[in-house]
């Protein structure tokens, strides 16, 4: 008899059997992510019929325009994961500061940090958007959660992954046992194992990086997009240039393709634009356990240890063959 579809939390269920010694509570915290992503997809898929379009006429942390779906979407998941007992503390991209979970008596052992929706620059254009989501173990163990329970590298991580809203939408996430995709099937309400064990290829043909900042970045990356550009048939070059302007979008596609995503420290971001907690980190787990890499330019992304909750950093994210040559150019001479 055929086996029929797997949806996400039978495939978690079945994961967690595997561990004898789960206590349930990982499985929990997930479900509830999965709930508010979907709810997210709800309201995204007819935001152009709702009040939920534009400028919400506010500024977040990082001076920069909130859109009402990012507010809509910050909100969502909070309440989704603030209330069951397993979060200790979590932190977004949208908020300043930490945010304990809803009962501070409750025993919760994980941390979420999240950026709610990524590229919402691009929602008015009905262009690809996404949520991601990295889940830690609380750090502090006694009294009041701090800062430091979100504060952690990446090689920490316990699960990370992403939510990417399109034509299709797909959550993908990893545990550290593979990478594995769920497409969510709206006549059912469920997200339902369509990609099991997602390998990135070790090089790929596409690259992914706003030429427009060209002027503003550091020589070193310079020849190495000329290099990707150069026709050279027997090196299997040149790369196609591949731009959406969403991460999660960019980022998606090469992971299913090959390639690399490049997002270089410029003249007005020195450090860097993306967040290593909300963006990086995450994506750099789905990556690795996919195959591929993700670096800074000169070391591990997982590594980073953030001083501070916004803290930003280059990004060079990919397959493996692609970002180790990328950071050969950008090596010290």
């Amino acid at each position: 008899m055929p086996v029929g579809p797997m949806t996400l939390s039978q495939f978690i269920l079945a994961e967690e059997r595997r561990h004898p010694g789960a206590s349930g509570e990982f499985t929990g915290l997930i479900t509830d992510i999965a709930l508010a992503c979907k709810i997210i997809n709800r309201e995204v898929g007819r935001a152009g019929l709702t009040e939920l379009l534009g400028d919400a006429g506010m500024q977040n942390v990082h001076g920069e325009k909130v859109q009402k779906l990012d507010s809509f979407a910050h909100d969502v998941v909070h309440r989704a994961i603030a209330h069951a007992g397993q979060l200790a503390v979590c932190a977004s991209e949208e908020s300043e500061d930490i945010i304990p979970a809803s009962d501070a008596h409750l025993p919760g052992k994980y941390v979420v940090n999240f950026d709610p929706l990524d590229g919402s620059s691009n929602i008015c254009a009905n262009i690809n958007i996404g949520t991601i989501f990295s889940i830690l173990p609380r750090v502090t163990r006694d009294g009041p959660r701090t800062v430091e329970d979100c504060l952690q590298p990446g090689v920490r991580q316990v699960a990370a992954g992403y939510v990417l809203y399109g034509t299709s939408t797909m959550l993908v996430y990893t545990t550290g046992e593979g990478v594995h995709g769920f497409t969510f099937e709206p006549s059912i309400g469920e997200f339902l194992l369509s990609h099991p064990s997602i390998k990135t290829p070790e090089r790929g043909r596409i690259y992914s990086v706003n030429e427009g900042n060209t002027e503003r970045w550091e020589e070193s990356l310079r020849p190495y997009i000329e290099w990707l550009k150069t026709d050279d048939a027997a090196d299997g070059r040149p790369y196609s240039g591949r731009y959406v302007g969403s991460l999660v979008a960019d980022f998606h596609r090469n992971l299913m393709y090959g390639g690399i995503y490049m997002y270089p420290a410029d003249r007005g971001h020195p450090r860097g634009k993306l967040r290593v907690l909300y963006e990086c980190s995450p994506l750099a787990f789905v990556a690795e356990q996919a195959g591929g890499m993700a670096s800074d330019g000169c070391r591990r992304v997982m590594e980073i240890a953030p001083a501070s909750l916004h803290e930003r950093t280059p990004l060079f994210i990919g397959s493996g063959y692609d970002v180790r040559t990328c950071e050969r150019f950008l090596a010290p001479a």
